[in-house]
């Protein structure tokens, strides 16, 4: 009786042992170039502000790698958006953001804010949407058009972030520098509450329309967006070819009784030559075979297309994504 015992304990055992080693055959790590750990890989994707587009997104994108790449463990934060995120992408700390093409492009190449702190070795996963510059203001301020900013309180964006670059280009195309404007250095959604307290009278917003924090303004106060002339739209995107026009149609906010002219830049995702070709392609198979959950995550999952997913990339591509983006 006891030989016949433990020959059972044997066979079992031997099957424990297969067992393992078959489980163990199947949580390998696909060479992501990402920290991994018993088979794991991790991904930290950096977004923006939570009252902004990016963070939702990345919510969303985090949820389709997690359910549609073997292994993955990704987690999406609230960030500074666009320039910390490439600091972020710079330091490790992060391995995806959502960043704007022109910070992208200034990031690559040494210019602007990254003029010391070029970074060589950022890559381009897809371009999703456009960001619309949202010149925005309360009815009672008598605001209508930019260049009735001068003498102002207007709140630029965040120092040194893409919303500032951007504000600085847009008031010099009017002829206005910030020794014409009391500027003030505040990220959209700090901008939002200044002006419901009435503490500006103007603040730049970058974000897919619509976009949170305005609606939560024009809810609350007579909001209204500042159109920019069609003439000045052509001589920006002379001078930055990163811009494109955009028009916000007429409803998109409560109040808003007439289409918006304005500029737009494009939301990219990125990260870096460290990230293998082959998990960029996972990555981008997951977002566009799943386009409806990017489209519940924001109102801008609509202009998210694999047709356009290279339109507006201002740096050079993962080799991957880029191949699964081309291929038809």
């Amino acid at each position: 009786m006891m030989k016949k015992a433990l020959k059972k304990l044997m066979v079992a055992g031997a099957f424990c042992l297969a067992g393992t080693a078959l489980l163990a055959g199947c949580g390998g790590s696909s060479g992501s170039g990402s920290a991994s750990a018993g088979g794991k890989q991790f991904l930290n994707i950096a977004t923006g502000g939570t009252a902004g587009t990016y963070y939702p997104l990345g919510g969303a994108l985090a949820e389709l790698l997690n359910q549609n790449i073997k292994g993955m463990n990704a987690s999406a934060q609230s960030t500074g958006a666009s320039v910390a995120n490439v600091n972020m992408l710079k330091d490790g700390s992060v391995d995806i953001a959502f960043i704007q093409n022109d910070i992208a492009y200034y990031a690559a190449n040494g210019k602007e804010m990254f003029k010391d702190n070029k970074m060589d070795n950022i890559r381009g996963l897809a371009a999703l949407y456009p960001e619309t510059i949202q010149f925005v203001t309360t009815q009672d301020k008598g605001i209508k058009t930019v260049a009735d900013l001068k003498g102002k309180k207007v709140a630029v964006g965040a120092s040194g972030s893409g919303a500032e670059a951007n504000a600085r280009q847009i008031l010099e195309a009017y002829g206005i520098t910030y020794n014409d404007i009391d500027v003030q250095y505040l990220s959209f959604g700090e901008a939002a509450n200044a002006l419901k307290d009435g503490n500006v009278d103007a603040g730049v917003v970058v974000a897919g329309f619509p976009t949170a924090a305005i609606q939560d303004l024009a809810a609350n106060k007579s909001a209204a967006i500042v159109n920019i002339d069609p003439k000045i739209v052509d001589q920006l995107m002379q001078k930055y070819p990163y811009y494109t026009k955009m028009t916000i149609p007429k409803g998109t906010y409560p109040g808003q009784d007439e289409d918006v002219n304005t500029v737009a830049v494009k939301c990219v995702i990125v990260t870096t030559g460290k990230l293998s070709d082959d998990l960029g392609e996972q990555i981008v198979k997951a977002i566009y075979e799943h386009l409806d959950r990017m489209k519940a995550a924001h109102a801008v999952g609509k202009y998210i297309t694999k047709d356009t997913a290279l339109e507006g990339m201002s740096v050079k591509m993962n080799a991957g994504a880029e191949k699964y983006l081309k291929a038809k």
